[in-house]
């Protein structure tokens, strides 16, 4: 047999992603599908085991030790359960290390897939090089990954990093997490469509007004052409984001915070007002000890960390 790889699946609610992958980070097939959206956690794991047959398929000269699987939701490393996952609730308390292992009869690793992003640009992107470390993943929610001293930080119950709950507002717009003013009601995907279509009547020259179908998309391109309304929904992201993140910083004191997903595309539009909030609110000179820097890997940053996880699972 030839050289060791893992294969690693990265589970979105929207696609399933899966990749074999070296101990040096090299992509070397990947397959990409829809996540089935129907009722029986079966039918998932079905679907990942056909993208890891291809994958084996493909790399018949490749030795297989491991799968690794990083999810949206929380889940109990130990246990290899997912606990809870909002967007594929057919996967609430599920065992998905055993149904993989028993599948594909190799050793199966369970990943949070921020937490899989963060160890992913440690590994090969924007924060490789650095022992601490913060990962903020801006989508259709606020995900995070905290890495101290080179390991991720899990808590007590596995559950730490929950960087999309942190309270900025706090008697603010409703979170589906149970709370309130949550930073992910301020500064996601879905959040800058909520806060435009609030803030619409104040601005009746914008192009955005009375779109029902409206995009977070549609109002980072407006903003690029000037629209006064999508500045001042990224002017809002950017204050909420720089609140949590200083707070971050004052608590953790990282040497780099990544930001990535897919909200970050509005990088140039939000970045100067969280970087302005980020300098009057963390302590002393905590401000400027810690870089902030946009990701590297794009949608290979959970692939490419949960196979990171894999190998160390080896370890």
């Amino acid at each position: 047999m030839g050289k060791e790889i893992v294969l690693a699946a990265d589970l979105g609610g929207t696609n399933l992603r899966m990749a074999a992958i070296d101990c040096q980070g090299e992509i070397l097939y990947r397959t990409r599908r829809e996540t089935p959206r129907g009722e029986c956690a079966d039918e998932i794991v079905e679907a990942i085991v056909e993208s890891a047959n291809e994958c084996r398929e493909n790399c018949a000269d490749f030795q297989i030790k491991v799968i690794s699987a990083a999810v949206p939701g929380t889940v109990n490393i130990k246990d290899g359960v997912i606990i809870t996952a909002p967007n594929l609730r057919a996967l609430n308390d599920f065992g998905m290390v055993a149904a993989l292992e028993n599948e594909l009869g190799v050793k199966a690793v369970l990943e949070n897939d921020a937490n899989a992003a963060a160890v992913g640009e440690n590994w090969c992107g924007a924060s490789r090089g650095f022992k601490d470390s913060i990962c903020i993943t801006l989508g259709t929610g606020v995900g995070g990954g905290i890495i101290i001293d080179g390991k991720i930080l899990r808590g007590a119950d596995g559950m730490a990093g929950e960087i999309g709950h942190i309270c900025v507002e706090p008697f603010g717009a409703a979170c589906r997490c149970g709370s309130r003013g949550c930073v992910e009601q301020y500064s996601s995907a879905s959040a800058i469509v909520r806060i435009a279509k609030e803030l619409e009547a104040q601005y009746p020259k914008s192009i955005l007004k009375n779109n029902t179908q409206l995009t977070a998309y549609q109002v980072f391109q407006a903003g690029k052409d000037g629209d006064k309304l999508a500045l001042e929904v990224f002017r809002q992201m950017g204050f909420y984001l720089g609140v949590a993140l200083s707070s971050l910083i004052n608590v953790l004191n990282p040497q780099v915070i990544v930001i990535g997903g897919g909200a970050s595309a509005g990088w140039e539009l939000f970045i100067p007002q969280m970087q302005e909030t980020i300098r009057q609110r963390a302590f002393g000179g905590l401000s400027e000890r810690g870089k902030i820097v946009r990701g590297e890997l794009g949608d290979d940053a959970g692939i490419l960390g949960t196979a990171r996880l894999a190998f160390d699972s080896l370890a």
